[in-house]
Formats: structure tokens, sequence, C-alpha cells
């Protein structure tokens, strides 16, 4: 493998590790502003407690959802290579250092991506499950009458 197939590879990896960053913070603003949407329905809607159950269920999954996406952007500042390495050395240190071995910084950036994209998988599920136990408290709400 040549050292700019290696280059490449370095570069869509951390494309590919903003893009799940992106997109975790995109759905990190959603579930909020659902939760705070889910709070104000419950607040002002007579509803039955069977829906209160199923809307709680809901609520708690994506509080469980909100975990999980802020643990896909958490900085991980551990590892003995890149830039948190770099913020530990002098300037002699640095330049007299080996030169970045790009190998293995695409095998532990790849790792990193397959880490937060799995976050991101269970955080997707969970949202989505939670859109159920919603669909479920409304219309457990309605058919027994708790939002007339």
């Amino acid at each position: 493998m040549s050292t700019d197939d290696l280059t490449a590879m370095h570069a869509e990896v951390r494309a590919e590790i903003t893009r799940t960053d992106t997109k975790a913070g995109l759905l990190i603003a959603f579930v909020g502003a659902v939760l705070a949407g889910a709070g104000s329905i419950a607040h002002d809607v007579p509803m039955t407690l069977p829906a209160y159950i199923a809307g709680g269920i809901g609520a708690a999954l994506l509080a469980a959802a909100a975990v999980l996406l802020l643990h896909v952007v958490r900085p991980r500042l551990g590892g003995r290579h890149g830039w948190p390495l770099w913020a530990t050395l002098t300037p002699q240190q640095l330049l007299a250092s080996e030169p970045r071995d790009i190998a293995t910084d695409v095998i532990g950036l790849s790792r990193l991506a397959a880490v937060k994209f799995t976050g991101l998988r269970q955080a997707i599920d969970l949202i989505l499950t939670a859109g159920a136990a919603f669909v479920v408290a409304a219309v457990l709400a309605l058919a027994l009458g708790g939002a007339a």
C-alpha cells in the first residue's frame, strides 16, 4: 500500500468522524426539542395513567439516547499519538520525535469511528423506540378519554 493510499484513508476516516459528530450534535438538539415538547404536552393535556406511563417510557428512552449521543461527541483525549501526545511535548521533543505513523493513526481513528458509529446507531434505535412509545401514549390518551 502506498503512502498516498494511506493518506487518502486517513482523510476519509477523519471525515467520517466529523460527519458522525455533526449527526450526533443535530440529534442531541432534536432529542432536547422532543423532550421539551413532550413535557409541555404532559403538563397541559389531561392524560390517563397508562398514557403517562407510556410517555414516561418514551422520555426515559430519549434521555438514554441523549446520554449515548453525548458519549459519541465526548472528546477522547487518551492515546499516545496525534495531537493529545503533541500537547505533552516540548518543542524540542516534538522536533526530535519520529515522523507520525499514518498507518497506526488510520487504525486508531478507524476504531474510534467504529465506536462513534455504534453509539450513534444505538441512539437512533432508542429515539425510534421512544417515538413508538409516544404514539402509544397518544393513542392511550385518546382511547381512554384523557385528552378529549
